[in-house]
């Protein structure tokens, strides 16, 4: 009987096992999905409405207007720009 017990908390234990695997399997896949959302999509000026061009400048990585607008860097970028003024 105890060998039965042992072999059945096995089996659920595998497929708990299993379960929280797929889960995460699921998590990544959405969290890549919004990854790819967010590199897919462009981003158009607030001035002229064109698409800015990514530009790297040294070690700093920046979205810049065609016309001359303006310059976008976004969250580490700014805090790359940030610590190098102090």
């Amino acid at each position: 009987m105890s060998d039965e017990n042992d072999r059945l908390g096995n089996k659920l234990h595998d497929a708990q096992a299993a379960r929280a695997e797929q889960w995460a399997a699921r998590q990544d896949a959405k969290l890549m999905q919004r990854v790819h959302e967010k590199l897919d999509k462009t981003i158009q000026c607030p001035e002229c409405k064109r698409t800015l061009i990514p530009h790297q400048l040294g070690q700093l990585s920046m979205l810049v207007c065609p016309d001359g607008d303006g310059a976008w860097i976004e969250g580490p970028e700014f805090e790359k720009l940030a610590k190098s003024f102090k």
